[in-house]
């Protein structure tokens, strides 16, 4: 029989060689040929599923009898495998040897059971059932020219609803015009940088401690970064004053990962600082949702709009897997952030309207009321366990977000007890992965987002542990390390 090898999805696998000619080889032998071949140069890989044989007899014009020969020939060689109710799979690989023991055999690192290191929200309580409402009803509903080039601003319906959402519960001030779509907090920001690059900024600050993506996301654009320490106030304004940085960015409702919370002195001093050296602040908008003890305090932006870019995601929120922020710029650097990026590209047009329908229907509301009740429960709970099992340990942070900064003895190696706590199957963070430099300060931070009420008794336990594992003994710093936080 005859094969056009121009209509074969698999064509970049199979060759099945000319039509029979005089004791040429027949179709099905043929076929188990190619089949083999492919898989002994790796072309298809362990465990890699076969089509099925319905479906590539017809890719290749012949009977399902040709397939299911040629499969059946490799079962019997080993190359393939088969189970009733399950795709045929590959079971051979080129590199399988009695002295070259396969991948799958390497015994993996230990699974993470309990996570306590900070940066997520609750996945399990993330809103499957109305997110995917939201994307069902926006699939439906939206217009041709919705599906045709997306607007590298982020498409009008989501930024006008983002806009009205921060003025009514941030304090912004915003309009779909100064409203940009990103990916989240770190694409926002990259953006940001290049605009200001490219006006001629060079010099920029950043709290320290925080987060190393930040700073990296910054330097990448060409800025020259310097750290400015926090306090129990937040950033120290007067140390700022200091650089010769003109742009800054802070958390002001709630610092990563010290928890404190910009004080109105410091924050009218940093409006101040941003006017007389004509720079700019850049707030991250970080755990602004999430305040336990009072309402959040509003976003600086809304005092001074002309100097302040703000930005903010569902990452937090949500989750980080949807890739969709905002970042709302001075109406001034509008045209300066265009020239910047001229091939940014705002998340899928599908995504942000869904996320449009989402807080419009009144779900995102909803969902944040819920999220606040069950995690400030759970910070209280997380404080409780800890003053039990660990009284040498001192919580601090604003009742607010989603972590706790622990801090412990100075002669606490904190290095070796996230070593000894991830053989365990418990993640944690050492606050030095945060700084630029080591510090004397101990202190672990740690996140309750991302774990149970259930498991905290059972974390903290092994926490426990970990702190006192002979392997953790020693002067702190002597651990292996090999990353200070630069």
């Amino acid at each position: 029989m005859a094969v056009s090898q121009t209509n074969l999805a698999w064509a970049t696998l199979l060759d099945i060689g000319p039509s029979e000619h005089g004791g040429a080889l027949r179709l099905h032998d043929r076929l188990a040929l190619a089949l083999r071949t492919t898989i002994r140069d790796g072309r298809l890989t362990e465990g890699a599923a076969v089509p099925p044989s319905r479906a590539l007899a017809e890719e290749l014009g012949c009977s399902r009898w040709v397939v299911t020969e040629a499969y059946g020939q490799l079962i019997a060689e080993g190359f393939l495998s088969a189970r009733v109710g399950s795709a045929t799979r590959v079971s051979w690989s080129p590199d399988a040897s009695p002295t070259r023991p396969r991948a799958r055999h390497v015994p993996a690192q230990t699974a993470i059971r309990y996570d306590l290191a900070p940066g997520l929200p609750d996945l399990r309580a993330f809103p499957r059932r109305r997110w995917a409402e939201a994307v069902r009803a926006v699939t439906g509903s939206a217009v041709h020219y919705d599906l045709g080039l997306p607007d590298p601003a982020g498409h009008a319906e989501l930024r006008t609803t983002v806009a009205q959402y921060l003025r009514r519960s941030r304090g912004a001030d915003a309009d779909t015009t100064s409203v940009s779509v990103c990916a989240g907090v770190t694409d926002g920001l990259v953006r940001t940088c290049r605009a200001l690059h490219a006006r001629g900024i060079t010099d920029l600050a950043m709290e320290h401690p925080g987060w190393r993506r930040l700073r990296d996301a910054a330097t990448s654009t060409g800025l020259r970064v310097h750290p400015v320490p926090v306090d129990d106030d937040g950033l120290r304004v007067e140390d700022l004053v200091r650089t010769p940085a003109r742009v800054v960015v802070v958390g002001a409702a709630h610092q990563f990962p010290t928890g404190t919370v910009l004080s109105p002195r410091r924050r009218a001093r940093l409006v101040r600082w941003a006017r007389e050296t004509d720079g700019f602040v850049i707030e991250d908008d970080y755990d602004a949702e999430f305040r336990y003890d009072r309402h959040p305090v509003a976003v600086i932006q809304g005092m001074e709009p002309s100097r302040v870019f703000l930005l903010g995601s569902v990452s937090k929120t949500l989750s980080p897997a949807l890739g969709l922020g905002w970042l709302v710029a001075p109406t001034a650097m509008a045209q300066a952030l265009r020239s910047a990026n001229p091939v940014a590209a705002a998340p899928p047009v599908l995504d942000q309207l869904a996320l449009a329908t989402f807080i419009e229907r009144g779900w995102y509301d909803a969902h944040l009321r819920a999220a606040r009740r069950r995690f400030r429960s759970r910070r209280d709970l997380l404080i409780r366990t800890l003053a039990a099992q660990i009284p040498q340990g001192r919580v601090a942070g604003t009742a607010a977000g989603l972590h706790v900064l622990l801090h412990l003895p100075d002669d606490t190696d904190t290095r070796g007890s996230v070593r000894a706590a991830a053989a365990t199957g418990l993640r944690l963070t050492d606050l030095d992965d945060y700084r630029m430099h080591r510090s004397a300060e101990r202190a672990l931070v740690l996140g309750y987002g991302n774990i149970s009420d259930t498991d905290i008794a059972s974390a903290v336990a092994l926490l426990r542990e970990a702190l006192s594992s002979p392997s953790t003994s020693g002067p702190p710093g002597t651990a292996q390390s090999g990353d200070d936080g630069l």
